[in-house]
């Protein structure tokens, strides 16, 4: 009998030729005539599948995941974050794709599995660096198209339209669009086959019954790949705190129902903007209760548009108003549709509250709904603007009008379930979320030893039986500020939280050619104490420079770098020994 693991008709010997056959393979070549026992295959050097991580894994937000085998790479979303307090000036955070940089020969595409800025957001960005296929359900790519336009990338972008159950094949990879559930339409999850096994990422998901738009979860098919031995199943964690199933997205229908019908007041609504299924059921309630509705915030109107044009929402269009229309019609018959329900600074809400909005002022007769819960980190911006709402005298529902678009307990123990993986990775959560995930996956009989919680740039390599970490790649976060992309790091960071907390002196010294002191030292004082209440310290201040400066000169110090030094160092001993604040301290010298 001959028992051979065989490529072709290239089966060479191994001893001969170190065991390679067609493709590279390791393999030998056994005969056994009397006996009917096996004799096991040897695979040495076997290539592994890589998965990377590079962003959304201990953290909410920019998600991107990279899949490698050999000389393929795919790329499963690319998202952005929103910076938090800490984060001063920064507009956006990208996540780190140094590794791509390096290896963008290798890159076949990026998979997309839903339009929100956390899984689309960073493509521009992205797009910028490194021009290959995109690919997405029509509604997630009407959401590109938008982003890609402003940033004047469209006409060489390579968007590519698919279709629930299509499969795309590049490269290694033969990647299946699966419908599910989630608060925006065309929602995916991926079932991606690979030489090594099928990988399943559930993107963002929920199973609701009774969608707004579009068909229920596609339970029948995904329960057929998890009958087809599933290798590794990466599942978001989002809601994994949160008990049993959660609510209908119709649930709230008859919420809105019973404000609308009730109130006598204009009723400003905010939720986020590619929240497509709430701002249909908030404009629902409108037409039925004769309300015109007009859209505010920018992302809220090109969402709305671009969900309209692809027949994802449907507005009456004599019920549409543009919002310098407003003020010709009675408040009772009005509602605003805006973006700002996680409080953000330059949102039109939080403009609105703080009075700085250009078309809306919110006062008593008023009615505000918050449709959305914070987004962990969050929670602050929004007290604050609710906060301020109350101060204008203005009436504030942010309770029981919003449910979520991310799986709880059952329905994460359900996908586990029908998946039935080998391996388990917890995504897209913070670390808490993750570890939780990974508990609730070992009470469905996942063992420990194959479920892995990673951090971005962690590497994880596998095969059809094992998994292993590997070597870690660089990974982080990148920040916007304006048009600038990376210019902005943790020492910036770092000096802009300084000059926010102690503010900052400025010392200015004229020096002529031979060294002499010709004018100053002056102080100058930005964010650090009101000099009019303050004189004699700044007076002490000026002196105590004086005295360094004067102290080089004598020593016959002429490098003008030890001379700033020295002055900086000799300040800001004695100002924190006078206030207790360490200032930033800048030591200019001019010469004459």
């Amino acid at each position: 009998m001959l028992f051979a693991w065989e490529r072709g008709k290239n089966l060479t010997n191994n001893k001969k030729h170190g065991g390679k056959a067609a493709g590279g393979e390791q393999a030998y070549l056994k005969f056994h005539h009397a006996k009917k026992d096996k004799i096991p295959t040897v695979r040495a050097n076997v290539p592994k599948l890589k998965v990377i991580p590079l962003g959304g894994l201990g953290e909410i937000g920019k998600n991107i995941t990279v899949l490698e085998y050999e000389n393929d790479i795919i790329i499963i979303d690319c998202g952005i974050a929103f910076p938090d307090e800490e984060m001063l000036g920064v507009d956006l955070v990208l996540p780190d794709i140094t590794y791509l940089l390096r290896n963008k020969e290798k890159i076949r595409g990026v998979f997309i599995t839903h339009g929100h800025e956390d899984h689309v957001g960073g493509l521009p960005y992205f797009l910028r660096q490194i021009n290959v296929p995109v690919y997405g359900t029509k509604l997630t790519l009407g959401i590109a198209t938008g982003k890609l336009k402003e940033h004047k990338l469209l006409k060489e972008a390579q968007l590519k339209t698919v279709s629930v159950g299509n499969v795309v094949k590049t490269g290694a990879f033969k990647v299946e669009f699966i419908g599910v559930n989630h608060s925006i339409p065309d929602a995916c999850a991926l079932a991606i086959r690979t030489p090594v096994g099928t990988v399943f990422h559930t993107g963002d998901f929920k199973l609701d019954t009774a969608p707004i738009v579009g068909d229920m979860m596609d339970i029948a098919r995904i329960s057929q790949i998890g009958k087809e031995k599933v290798l590794l199943l990466m599942s978001e964690s989002t809601n994994v705190e949160r008990e049993g199933y959660s609510k209908n997205e119709r649930s709230i229908t008859s919420s809105f129902a019973e404000i609308f019908k009730d109130s006598s007041q204009r009723i400003i609504v905010a939720t986020f903007a590619s929240n497509v299924h709430r701002v249909q059921q908030i404009i629902d309630a409108a037409v039925r209760f004769g309300r015109k509705v007009a859209i505010s915030g920018r992302s809220m109107e090109n969402i709305v548009n671009v969900a309209t044009e692809l027949g994802y929402a449907k507005i009456p269009k004599t019920s549409l108003i543009g919002i310098d229309d407003i003020g010709k019609y009675p408040p009772e018959k009005l509602v605003l549709i805006t973006t700002g329900s996680q409080g953000e600074p330059m949102s039109a809400l939080a403009r609105m509250a703080f009075s700085d909005h250009k078309k809306v002022v919110i006062g008593p007769g008023d009615l505000v709904l918050i449709s959305s819960n914070p987004i962990p980190g969050n929670e602050r911006y929004v007290a604050r603007v609710v906060n301020e709402l109350f101060r204008r005298g203005a009436s504030v529902i942010y309770d029981d009008i919003h449910v979520s678009g991310h799986a709880f307990q059952e329905e994460l123990k359900l996908m586990i379930k029908l998946i039935n993986p080998k391996f388990f990775i917890p995504v897209h959560g913070e670390y808490r979320h993750l570890k939780l995930h990974y508990e609730l996956a070992k009470k469905m009989g996942i063992k420990p030893a194959n479920m892995f919680v990673l951090d971005n740039g962690q590497t994880l390599e596998l095969d059809s039986e094992t998994a292993k970490l590997g070597t870690n790649v660089p990974s982080g976060k990148v920040y916007v500020d304006g048009l600038g992309v990376g210019d902005v790091g943790n020492i910036v960071l770092r000096d802009r939280k300084h000059l926010a907390q102690d503010g900052l002196i400025v010392v200015v010294m004229t020096l002529s050619e031979d060294g002499q002191v010709v004018a100053g030292p002056d102080i100058i004082s930005r964010g650090f104490i009101y000099i009019r209440e303050a004189e004699d310290l700044m007076e002490a201040t000026r002196k105590h420079a004086k005295n360094a400066l004067e102290t080089c000169i004598k020593h016959g110090t002429k490098d003008w770098n030890t001379i700033k030094v020295h002055v900086r160092d000799a300040l800001g001993e004695f100002l924190y020994s006078k206030t207790k604040r360490k200032p930033m301290i800048l030591s200019v010298i001019m010469e004459v």
